[in-house]
């Protein structure tokens, strides 16, 4: 994909088919055993609930200073996302090893109109030569990144609505901001992301029950709930604060200084926090996904 950025779409939907396609059906009946009173709709509901916390699991691998991991974080989030989709597909009777289950992805990703366009993009993708890529690797990088990001639906109106000029600065100017805190406080972007993924996946799944089971996913918008995820996400970007404004305050107590100055001492401090931080974000991480099921 990252030799190919403009055939990322396609890409994506292939490799999803042949990797996660045979595992989508199976889990789908495991589901169904562990909860034989669950109706079709019911069903349905734990897949999406389920899949939408992989996905907000998945994405908030961004947190953390190791900005370089975003692409990985986008692509993992991404086939959290699709195979969702494909589960959902498995729920209403159809083959998710189809390759018109591809074609189907492609559509509600937004990529294509309609299925029919949808299969000759992939056919073309299929039979087209596998190019050397002729710009930089920062160029094309960029562009992957904002190509996952759409397909992630990060970067698309709520609903597909049109947002105004001064809705789209502001929404720039928030992740700028986000961006430079999470400098000083990696673990910022984890309460950040989460939400930002969330909202996307639910629209995302919404597109995908009405279009496998002609009717839209039920929720009770009028009820807020609290996320346990989203308040723990929330603590650990707020602890997260106070490793670095610790360090500070000692330097500012201690008049540590290095070549006369105390900005140098104040850089190494936010880079060893930053680091210490996000380590133990991915350690932590890594040592509860090698920890057994219960």
């Amino acid at each position: 994909m990252a030799a190919e950025p403009t055939r990322l779409p396609e890409a994506l939907a292939s490799f999803a088919l042949r990797h996660l396609g045979p595992g989508a059906g199976p889990a789908v009946e495991r589901l169904r055993s562990a909860h034989p009173e669950a109706d079709a709709a019911t069903l349905r509901s734990l897949v999406i609930s389920r899949g939408r916390r992989r996905v907000v699991a998945e994405g908030a691998f961004v947190g953390g200073p190791f900005l370089v991991f975003i692409p990985v974080a986008f692509c993992g989030a991404l086939l959290s996302q699709v195979r969702t989709v494909l589960e959902i597909a498995a729920t209403e009777g159809r083959d998710p090893t189809d390759p018109e289950r591809a074609a189907e992805l492609l559509v509600l990703q937004g990529v294509y109109e309609d299925t029919s366009k949808a299969r000759a993009a992939l056919d073309a993708h299929s039979a087209a030569p596998r190019t050397r890529p002729g710009r930089g690797r920062t160029s094309r990088l960029w562009d992957l990144v904002m190509r996952m990001a759409r397909l992630l639906g990060l970067l698309t109106p709520s609903g597909g609505e049109q947002t105004s000029r001064l809705s789209r600065v502001g929404q720039w100017v928030l992740v700028a901001c986000v961006f430079l805190v999470g400098l000083v406080a990696p673990l910022v972007w984890l309460p950040y992301m989460a939400v930002s993924y969330n909202r996307a996946t639910t629209r995302m799944m919404d597109r995908a029950v009405v279009f496998y089971a002609g009717s839209p996913y039920l929720r009770s918008p009028r009820r807020v709930r609290v996320d346990p995820s989203m308040v723990a996400a929330g603590l650990r970007a707020l602890a997260s604060l106070l490793l670095p404004l610790g360090g500070l305050l000692v330097v500012a107590a201690t008049d540590t200084r290095i070549a006369g100055g105390q900005w140098p001492v104040a850089g190494i401090v936010l880079t060893a926090s930053c680091l210490l931080t996000g380590g133990w974000w991915l350690w932590r991480r890594h040592r509860r996904r090698r920890e057994p099921p219960p």
